[in-house]
């Protein structure tokens, strides 16, 4: 495999994989953890578990799941920019290049650096195998998971596969209360337990919403309360109060407006 990359000077980087090799990324989004407005119980949790993985002690592999457009992703980027300068270095792969886990796994292993595999927007459909990839990564394999990588992974999907109503029906309770799930739910649950911190975004409300807003508008001078009416009127368009949908208007009506 082709490394083209020195993680001394390069903090992220995107695997390539018709091309074998981990791309470096040279212009990083800036975002910063005060820029996330609404999720700091997400955001608390997310760095206690970084810094313990900065800090050689147990920490978890992290899925991040839930509502479109709340920050999930943005969430990654923040942390990279905070830790990039105490080692934390972070390669992007995309879930149809899952299998590769294993061959970049073994170039970062002996790195001097801590590292966060990041696989945005991870689902998988009826049928799709690339998963097993994954769990070997995770803690499926005879080989021991590196000691410097962590999996971080976003999803709208709680347990990243569908689920149907009618494997429902293969669950049944046991005489002492016990939960026993049919081969086809244990099979989707055992994927999503190997993430041992599970962090959960829903939409906020709209005053949620109206706050994310202010925050992209601290300079602006014109009338606040059509700059409300104005993001509630975007919002509702778009049938979403989210951080996306405040950052989509800012946009939209800043460049507009002032």
């Amino acid at each position: 495999m082709q490394q083209k990359i020195n993680f001394r000077n390069d903090y992220a980087a995107i695997w390539r994989a018709k091309k074998e090799f981990l791309k470096p990324v040279k212009h990083i989004d800036k975002l910063c953890f005060d820029d996330l407005i609404g999720i700091d119980r997400q955001k608390e949790q997310l760095i206690e578990n970084t810094e313990r993985f900065l800090n050689n002690l147990p920490a978890n592999n992290v899925l991040l799941w839930g509502a479109r457009g709340t920050g999930k992703s943005s969430l990654i980027k923040a942390l990279l920019n905070t830790y990039a300068a105490k080692g934390l270095r972070v390669i992007e792969i995309d879930r149809e290049d899952l299998d590769d886990l294993i061959d970049i796994s073994d170039v970062i292993r002996d790195l001097p650096y801590k590292f966060i595999v990041f696989c945005d927007d991870l689902s998988f459909e009826e049928g799709e195998k690339g998963y097993k990839g994954l769990k070997r990564i995770l803690e499926g394999s005879i080989e021991s998971p590196p000691d410097n990588v962590k999996i971080y992974a976003t999803s709208n999907r709680r347990h990243l596969v569908p689920e149907y109503q009618n494997e429902n029906q293969a669950v049944n309770v046991s005489h002492n209360g016990e939960i026993h799930y049919g081969d086809s739910v244990e099979e989707k649950i055992s994927l999503s337990d190997r993430f041992g911190l599970w962090l959960s975004f829903y939409h906020g409300n709209q005053q949620a919403y109206l706050e994310v807003v202010e925050s992209y508008f601290k300079e602006y001078e014109g009338d606040r309360e059509l700059l409300r009416a104005e993001a509630l009127s975007f919002a509702q368009v778009r049938a979403s109060k989210s951080g996306r949908t405040a950052k989509q208007f800012y946009n939209s009506y800043f460049q507009k407006e002032t």
